[in-house]
């Protein structure tokens, strides 16, 4: 049986990306994350600098009132921070109680960091245990990146640097921890295989993570795409999209600077977006978040009971439309809903919608 067939049904899980800015026809990294959760509600908020560290923007669960977890932001001062976690790098007997920070740690890091080197300062420093078990991915305003498999009290860093294509990928297992366990294996495989072709032509772009890796019904181990399959009983099993997905994020960066003393709050505004589908992401719609006071668009933001927020519980609803559950193990999907011959399914119309977005926000911030 290949691992990542079988995943807890609580756990936490996630897709995401890493891709150099030689790799981005823009000449900027991107930082990607595919979300998935059996928290299903989420919200991004902005948090004001104070004197203990930078201003970000965030996404948070919708019921942290007080913002201490962040699972995917932005810095001012051009630090991006996100995580997957990872199942397969624990090597001690600290009980589950005291685990799953990550959240906090990257509240930590999103305030206080600057550069890839300032997170692995963080790292080298934070308490132990650090209650984490996690491929922590990095980026900043030099064009630096990196991965940071972690454990309680260690960690191996997978620098981007290193990797000849520029992007590099994980899902729920660490390539440095224990061989054939973790889960995500063909998560991974999935996402390498519908990226390859864009990244050997230099041309992996914020679309093509949010657009294409996070809407495609591709599956490594049967090598089929089931996405214009027109299944009405398809399995929800080994894909990138599931029942469990709550987020498609992709951050991305400035053309890289000769050091991060040249970067300013403005120019973090002015030149990071934060390309946003909450929710569902097969039909999320994208929207585009700055790091400043008002950067988040209220359709985003905890406004609504319980800290909803208006376009997660849209992309909530569509996807209730588009599965079937029949207890803990038995989903599936509906993929005529979302994909037809006519362009007219719930993904495809929302694809539409977001090309403008990408769009007219790319104009605002490149004036071309």
């Amino acid at each position: 049986m290949v691992a990542g067939a079988l995943m807890p049904s609580a756990a936490f899980a996630c897709t995401s990306a890493i891709v150099g800015a030689s790799a981005n026809p823009s000449g900027r990294p991107i930082l990607w994350k595919h979300r998935d959760t059996s928290t299903t509600d989420n919200k991004v908020e902005y948090v004001a600098p104070t004197a203990d560290g930078y201003g970000y923007v965030a996404l948070f669960n919708a019921a942290d009132r007080d913002l201490r977890e962040a699972w995917m932001g932005m810095n001012d001062a051009g630090f991006a921070v996100m995580n997957t976690a990872s199942y397969n790098i624990k090597d001690d007997r600290v009980p589950a109680k005291k685990m799953d920070k990550e959240g906090i740690l990257m509240t930590r890091a999103l305030r206080t960091c600057r550069t890839v080197d300032d997170f692995r300062r963080l790292l080298d420093s934070y308490p132990r245990p650090m209650g984490v078990e996690a491929n922590f991915g990095v980026i900043d305003a030099t064009g630096n990146g990196a991965f940071f498999e972690t454990n309680n009290h260690s960690y191996v860093c997978y620098s981007l640097a290193d990797e000849p294509s520029g992007v590099l990928v994980r899902t729920n297992y660490s390539h440095s921890g224990r061989e054939g366990e973790g889960y995500g294996h063909v998560r991974e495989a999935n996402a390498n295989c519908i990226l390859q072709p864009y990244a050997d032509d230099a041309s992996v772009t914020p679309e093509v993570l949010t657009e294409v890796v996070s809407r495609t019904f591709y599956h490594d181990g049967m090598h089929r795409n089931m996405t214009m399959s027109g299944e009405r009983r398809l399995a929800d099993k080994d894909y990138i999209p599931r029942h469990k997905s709550t987020a498609t994020i992709a951050i991305e960066g400035c053309v890289p600077v000769e050091s991060v003393d040249s970067v300013t709050p403005g120019f973090v505004a002015g030149e990071y977006i934060m390309w946003t589908g909450i929710g569902y992401p097969p039909v999320a719609e994208i929207r585009a978040v700055r790091c400043a006071d008002g950067g988040v668009p209220d359709e985003l933001r905890g406004t609504l009971p319980g800290g909803h927020s208006p376009l997660g519980d849209k992309a909530k609803a569509l996807r209730d439309s588009v599965f079937t559950v029949e207890g803990k193990d038995r989903i599936y999907i509906d993929m005529s809903r979302l994909y037809n011959n006519e362009g007219t399914g719930l993904a495809q119309q929302a694809i539409d919608r977001n090309r403008l977005v990408y769009r007219l926000e790319k104009l605002k911030r490149d004036g071309e």
